[in-house]
């Protein structure tokens, strides 16, 4: 390769002369037909080039097409209207653009922060920052969420092994409702439109959904999962989200009737803690405590965006929300609440900090929950399920808006409405236990004549016993014989372990008793080693009590993972 320098100056570069084309110097190609160009045409020493205005890009050589711009997410705060060389930006029903910034913020009353601090529930706003407290006596509280409409909070106290819930500037404690008990709950998200309740429990491994006052629920995963953590719901489209920190990580979607189960992130994913929904945007956030990462990808899985990393103020993230142009996330390691721009991470700010033990998370605004048709009202009473109603995933036009479910042990009847036993559990129930009880029967039967023949050996061996032992009467010359049965000591030719028989003693005592002026009331104390703690008289084991459940992390290699302890 040669200079373009020395191209067409009339020396000889090449030996082949291919530096000096005749019929291709000194040629301007623009000069007809703009050289095929659609827009620009640049001439150069030899041949041409084809070039675009600004917000278009070139489709192939020659021609020019529009460019996307809102392709990138973070082009508009939240609508994107793209324009033949250009783009607009617009705002969602309740929301004013800054003319400075271009930002969509929210109308109305002040957006807060509610979030969990272990053995409370705490408010943070957003503007004044007041800083309030909520929910207390507590014994951990590790999730939570709300439904903006009838003002109310539900959470999940890994403690208590319940879900709570209580409506919002009601003060008395009494408020406080269990809706549902669970065993290990590290996550909740609340259905606002079709008002259900959809945690995940790490104990039992599941993913369940129940009504807001927890009289029917279901069971909507119990396989594949390995730990399940965070949980997300869309009930505008019907899709529910998931994160499972097990091995493989992973981020999985579904209907919220448990159907049409997928993952949706698999890859560059280790410890995914907490997940948030950008329903505005239509994004779904997360935070990886192990690779200190807060990312997003569109509700397909695609269009993956690194929003920021940082060992600093990513140390081990628990839980995030997202609200306007922010997204807000807790830090266990930090005790701190953090914000930061949602688009790009820049502009990170501390929000709250010297906390305890910080989990989950929420925005309360009344823009957060957008409105929907619950279809299943729609349709008469609960869509005329007799038992649970649940949103279908829209995945295209001829979706059904809704489907019915059935609690354990039953299916749908051939009308899709109504629960009925399931026939193949009632039929296998029938052949097992017939099965099972001939076997049984003959198992048992040399078992019993076993039992007979070793009863009548002992009898007639006890009676012998009996016939060739001495008893010996011993009294306490000073406790003199009551009404109580005298204390007999046996003594047998075969040793002290062969033949002891003690009568049981019943000894009713209070403090009032101990206390009582007869100093001898005691004067044998007898412990038999043969005694247990089910047998009547035998001392009980002292009872344990239980300290309440603890939820931390902690990894093979030194770092911090959840687990149950």
């Amino acid at each position: 390769c040669i200079e373009m320098s020395k191209v067409c100056n009339k020396i000889r570069d090449c030996p082949d002369w291919s530096d000096e084309p005749l019929k291709e110097c000194n040629l301007n190609e623009c000069l007809l037909n703009n050289g095929g160009c659609s827009h620009i045409c640049k001439d150069m020493v030899i041949g041409f080039e084809c070039d675009c205005t600004p917000g278009l890009q070139l489709l192939d050589h020659k021609t020019c097409g529009d460019i996307n711009e809102c392709m990138n997410p973070g082009i508009c705060s939240q609508i994107c209207i793209n324009l033949k060389g250009g783009y607009k930006c617009e705002c969602h029903n309740g929301y004013q653009m800054d003319p400075t910034t271009s930002v969509c913020k929210a109308v109305g009353k002040e957006p807060c922060l509610i979030f969990t601090n272990r053995r409370d529930v705490r408010r943070l706003g957003l503007e004044r920052k007041e800083y309030t407290q909520m929910v207390e006596q507590q014994r951990n509280v590790v999730a939570l969420d709300a439904d903006f409409k009838q003002q109310t909070l539900f959470w999940a106290d890994l403690g208590q092994k319940a879900i709570f819930s209580t409506v919002l500037d009601k003060r008395d404690a009494g408020a406080h409702k269990k809706v549902i008990d669970v065993q290990s709950p590290v996550g909740v998200a609340v259905d606002w439109i079709y008002k259900n309740l959809y945690w995940s429990d790490l104990g039992t491994r599941t993913i369940s959904v129940a009504n807001f006052n927890g009289t029917k629920q279901k069971v909507l995963f119990s396989r594949g999962l390995k730990e399940p953590a965070s949980i997300a719901v869309d009930p505008l489209s019907g899709f529910l989200y998931w994160s499972d920190w097990g091995e493989p990580a992973k981020i999985e979607k579904s209907g919220m009737n448990g159907v049409d189960r997928q993952v949706l992130v698999a890859t560059d994913i280790q410890w995914p803690n907490g997940i948030t929904l950008d329903l505005i945007k239509g994004r779904l956030y997360w935070v990886d405590s192990k690779l200190h990462l807060l990312c997003s990808v569109d509700l397909n899985g695609d269009n993956r965006k690194k929003v920021l990393q940082s060992a600093d103020v990513l140390a081990h993230p628990f839980a995030l929300t997202v609200f306007e142009d922010r997204v807000f996330w807790t830090d266990g390691e930090n005790q701190a609440i953090y914000g930061a721009n949602k688009f790009s991470g820049s502009d990170v700010v501390t929000l709250a900090s010297n906390l305890n033990a910080p989990q989950d998370v929420i925005v309360y605004h009344e823009l957060i929950q957008l409105s929907g048709t619950n279809w299943c009202a729609e349709k008469g009473e609960n869509g005329g399920c007799s038992y649970l109603c649940l949103p279908a995933p829209q995945i295209n036009k001829h979706s059904p808006k809704y489907t019915c479910v059935c609690p354990e042990g039953q299916e749908l009847a051939a009308d899709g409405l109504r629960c009925r036993p399931e026939a193949n559990v009632s039929t296998s129930i029938q052949v097992d236990s017939t099965a099972r009880g001939s076997a049984a029967a003959w198992a048992v039967l040399p078992v019993l004549l076993l039992a007979m023949a070793g009863a009548g050996g002992y009898l007639v061996w006890r009676n012998w016993q009996l016939r060739n032992q001495k008893s010996m009467n011993f009294d306490n010359p000073v406790y003199l014989k009551t009404t109580e049965e005298d204390l007999n000591i046996d003594i047998t030719r075969h040793g002290a372990n062969v033949g002891h028989t003690y009568p049981a003693i019943s000894i009713v005592s209070t403090e009032d008793d101990l206390s009582s002026s007869s100093p001898d009331l005691s004067c044998f104390l007898l412990v038999d080693s043969r005694c247990s703690a089910a047998s009547p008289g035998c001392p009980q084991q002292q009872p344990s009590f239980d300290q309440p459940p603890a939820f931390r992390r902690v990894f093979s290699d030194g770092r911090k993972k959840e687990t149950l302890i």
